[in-house]
């Protein structure tokens, strides 16, 4: 099925792409999200005539992205939960649970726009990814811990979440 995005969609492609896609992926998630329309010469001709309405409204939704990106800063949170003495929880922690300490610092967020970039089983920081808009993305610090005062503030370098766009180191064997 070919489609033409009306927002950016990582691993896709931008505002305008006409793109192959499989068919149950752009009738289930990408048409419904109006992501994209069918690539129909009907279609085609309504996007070229609002173009530029579509990307002026990606801009401006972009804008806001990043001003809100901007007052978040780097953010951390601490979600705390029951644990054995070696740090192991006794279930684990979800991306709601993330959105609830994000809501309770004041930040109101979809639990669609977290990512967790590991299950998190164990006490510890861990890194989440938080999307704003897809070309806005917040690193977010999840610090699990079993009491207030145990917070860790660094990510180990090997849960940090990978952001679109940044240099990816790969491991010559």
């Amino acid at each position: 099925m070919e489609v033409i995005l009306l927002e950016r969609v990582g691993r896709l492609g931008t505002v305008g792409d006409v793109v192959k896609v499989k068919n149950g992926y752009g009738r289930n998630f990408l048409l419904p999200q109006k992501k994209a329309l069918r690539a129909t010469e009907g279609n085609k001709a309504v996007f070229a005539t609002r173009r530029a309405e579509i990307e002026a409204k990606n801009a401006a939704a972009r804008t806001e992205a990043e001003k809100l990106a901007k007052a978040m800063g780097t953010l951390s949170v601490k979600v705390i939960r029951q644990a054995s003495e070696d740090g192991k929880l006794y279930g684990s922690v979800v991306v709601r649970d993330v959105v609830e300490a994000l809501a309770e610092q004041g930040h109101k967020v979809d639990r669609k726009q977290v990512e967790l970039t590991t299950t998190v089983k164990t006490t510890g920081a861990y890194a989440a990814k938080l999307t704003l808009h897809p070309e806005v993305v917040l690193n977010v610090t999840v610090n699990v811990v079993r009491n207030e005062s145990d917070v860790i503030e660094e990510v180990p370098e090997e849960l940090r979440a990978p952001v679109e766009g940044e240099e990816q180191e790969t491991a010559a064997e």
